[in-house]
């Protein structure tokens, strides 16, 4: 049995102190560049996120007046307004809320709280992350096949209610995994403090733990919708009007929105037209802040109260 010089364990095993004080001193370098580079991509997307806000503002405020938000669609640039593309936008966001936040929502507490870790439920899981990241133009050749053409006798083929089905499908994973995460939010004593109070889990869900979740849920479903009101190519693809000079009578008439009548004037030549697009896009920016805002007031009012 051979033993082992003391003298040369101790030089193994003790560190040198200036190499360590050169590593430490080489990551540190490595922290101040990495943080120059952060702050300098920062400052450069709030820069050109600045200059496209003033440039908007510059070219779209005066024209932004209320014969702009109540006149119609025009040919000739001093009497276009946006009217029907704001009422239909309102129509489309209101469908798309009433279908979306059921079937969303619903989803999400089966999926988190009653589901059993089987390989059905796995294999939602995996469907469910992956269309969060489908291109939105898949979703509008969905429902260009599905709720245009096979369920024209329902939905009455190129209808608002065939766009707010596909947005309300573009928009459901987003809520189904934002339902799960404030679900997940939740601390797991109050479950079991209702099971040994005798409840279900049925009404542990529906009386503790939902109302808790509820905040979340509400901000995740807002902030879907905020997705679903800018979108265009789902829209275009399924045969949303570029010109309407009409409001929606029922689901099943046809509608334009912001977005598409924005890219309307952009695409025309002259100049007024674009911009009234850059009108238009006030329009749009300041009904986002709104949902947003709208947002965060839901989630702040839910929290105070639970």
């Amino acid at each position: 049995m051979t033993t082992r010089d003391p003298q040369l364990l101790e030089q193994n095993t003790t560190p040198d102190p200036e190499r360590f004080s050169s590593n430490l001193q080489k990551r540190y370098n490595i922290d101040k560049i990495f943080a120059v580079a952060v702050w300098t991509a920062i400052a450069i997307a709030i820069v050109v996120l600045a200059a496209l806000l003033v440039d908007v503002l510059v070219d779209g405020l005066p024209t932004l007046d209320w014969g702009f938000l109540s006149n119609f669609p025009s040919r000739k640039p001093e009497r276009a307004g946006m009217k029907s593309a704001i009422f239909g936008t309102l129509w489309m966001m209101v469908t798309v809320a009433v279908v979306s936040f059921p079937i969303g929502v619903g989803a999400g507490i089966f999926l988190e709280e009653f589901a059993t870790d089987t390989w059905f439920a796995r294999l939602i899981e995996i469907n469910i992350n992956n269309l969060a990241g489908v291109p939105s133009i898949i979703y509008g050749l969905l429902g260009l096949m599905v709720f245009v053409r096979f369920m024209e006798p329902i939905t009455g083929g190129r209808s608002l209610l065939s766009g707010a089905l596909t947005l309300a499908l573009l928009i459901l994973p987003v809520i189904i995994v934002a339902t799960r995460e404030a679900l997940r939010a939740v601390p797991d004593s109050l479950r079991l403090a209702g099971f040994a109070l005798g409840a279900t889990r049925w009404q542990v869900v529906r009386e503790h733990v939902f109302p808790l979740a509820l905040p979340g849920i509400l901000t995740g479903t807002i902030l879907a919708l905020s997705r679903a009101i800018g979108e265009t190519a789902p829209l275009i693809t399924i045969g949303a009007l570029t010109f309407i000079s009409f409001l929606p009578e029922n689901l099943q008439s046809p509608f334009t929105v912001m977005p598409i009548q924005v890219y309307n004037w952009v695409s025309r030549p002259q100049m007024e037209f674009h911009d009234l697009a850059a009108s238009g896009i006030i329009v749009l920016m300041v009904s986002l802040l709104a949902m947003n805002a709208f947002a965060v007031f839901l989630r702040n009012k839910f929290q105070r109260r639970f």
